[in-house]
């Protein structure tokens, strides 16, 4: 059987059915079953049965659904405004000033939403008009907030580390506790690129500074007390060994609506509007997991995994070859590819080659993140770069050129965790 033949006719249906404007769940589906029905002699149907039931049906993916709500609770709440005005006093003396509030607020929001599209649109629409308002360039507002988004999908809890995990059925406690050093690392470098930035444009940070005493400061951060300790009762949980993702996504749902509730905005519109998004994301998402599903189980029936792990491991690639090999893959994938459908199509190619080499599963799934990350900011199909340029009215291509340094960082900080991954894997490693 010809592998590139069967390649080609599988890349052509799944485009043609894309182009078409097919859902991408049922368009993976269509493709898995063309090329099972055209080229091995297992019936399709039965396959895609057994397959799409068997991606339902995983007790694992309760939490994805759950850690949606939560997010959308806390979205239609006071969060973002406090969050503002509860960080903006203390970083008000470093160099950059208010712009790291894009930074800490993304990374707390991230801790509490788990997805990139949310947390940017949230801070934007606190931070963008503040920070104009005070007279911060454009630029670098939008390409800070723009890099600053996208970790909503390494800081746990995080949807697309529950949507690897299932795919690669790696434990999502685990990869959430590899979640959390890497995505110190990468605000630290948005941060330091943002003091580097205010050390040499001096003339354009030229406002007033808000004089606060240190009382002023604690009660002014009060508001962000309740968001804290949800954060520390969620991830604790797991962290400790108490609760696993799903039932500590229950924990976050009460919470969320607990908070809601307490700060006056729980109203019935806020539950039904909250209930219904996490419900359209959550099947969108299904959808497309068990497209993918099939997908693999075809690619398995035809021999495809085996055929590419052989050519790889034909061309004889050193694991760092084979990394840089799979990131520049991965950054051309996601020009055109949302970061669920990327994991989905790909893992079950690539985890047979990624394994052989002995790169770890846990880490390749921090590795793989970081890629889709840069997936978010990179043209055409960059969910933050929409999102920037309908709040801010600037044209794409321009967000994209001021997210570019942030892309940089990424790149960056891809290489300092493959020549330091105890920056991943100490937390998975000694946390019981």
């Amino acid at each position: 059987m010809n592998e590139t033949l069967i390649i080609l006719v599988l890349i052509t249906s799944i485009i043609g059915l894309l182009a078409g404007g097919v859902w991408v769940g049922l368009a993976l589906s269509g493709a898995a079953w063309f090329v099972m029905e055209v080229f091995s002699p297992r019936s399709a149907g039965d396959a895609m049965a057994i397959s799409i039931w068997g991606a339902a049906s995983s007790w694992t993916l309760t939490a994805l659904p759950l850690f949606l709500w939560m997010g959308e609770i806390l979205f239609r709440t006071r969060l973002s405004s406090d969050l503002f005005r509860g960080l903006a006093p203390w970083l008000d003396a470093i160099p950059g000033r208010l712009l790291h509030t894009n930074v800490v607020g993304c990374a707390i929001f991230a801790a509490v939403s788990g997805s990139s599209a949310a947390t940017c649109a949230t801070i934007g629409k606190m931070t963008i008009p503040e920070l104009k308002k005070r007279g911060y360039p454009d630029g670098i507002v939008l390409g800070t907030l723009a890099g600053a988004g996208t970790l909503g999908l390494l800081i746990p809890p995080s949807i697309i580390m529950i949507v690897y995990g299932v795919s690669a059925n790696v434990s999502i406690s685990k990869l959430f506790m590899a979640g959390v050093l890497p995505g110190i690392l990468l605000a630290s470098l948005f941060m330091g690129y943002i003091i580097i930035w205010a050390l040499l444009h001096p003339q354009q940070m030229q406002y007033e500074r808000t004089k606060m005493s240190f009382v002023q400061k604690i009660k002014a951060s009060a508001s962000l007390i309740p968001v804290v300790i949800l954060i520390a009762s969620v991830l604790g949980s797991i962290y400790a060994g108490i609760a696993t993702a799903t039932e500590a996504a229950g924990v976050g749902v009460v919470g969320a609506l607990l908070i809601a509730t307490l700060q006056g905005d729980m109203r019935w519109s806020v539950f039904k509007d909250s209930l219904m998004g996490a419900t359209r994301m959550y099947c969108m998402i299904a959808l497309i997991l068990a497209g993918a599903q099939f997908l693999t189980l075809a690619m398995g029936y035809i021999g495809l995994p085996n055929a590419l792990a052989q050519w790889i491991a034909s061309l004889g690639l050193s694991q760092v070859g084979l990394i840089l090999v799979l990131l520049v893959f991965f950054i051309i994938m996601g020009c055109f590819l949302d970061g669920i459908s990327l994991v989905v199509l790909t893992m079950g190619v690539l985890l047979p080659t990624v394994q052989a080499a002995g790169i770890d599963l846990i880490w390749f799934g921090i590795f793989l993140i970081f890629v889709i990350e840069m997936a978010q900011i990179t043209p055409p199909v960059g969910f933050n770069l929409f999102v920037l340029s309908g709040m801010s009215g600037k044209e794409l291509t321009y967000v994209s050129k001021v997210a570019f340094p942030m892309f940089l960082l990424m790149i960056v900080a891809v290489f300092t965790i493959y020549y330091f991954p105890q920056i991943v894997m100490w937390l998975p490693n000694n946390v019981r």
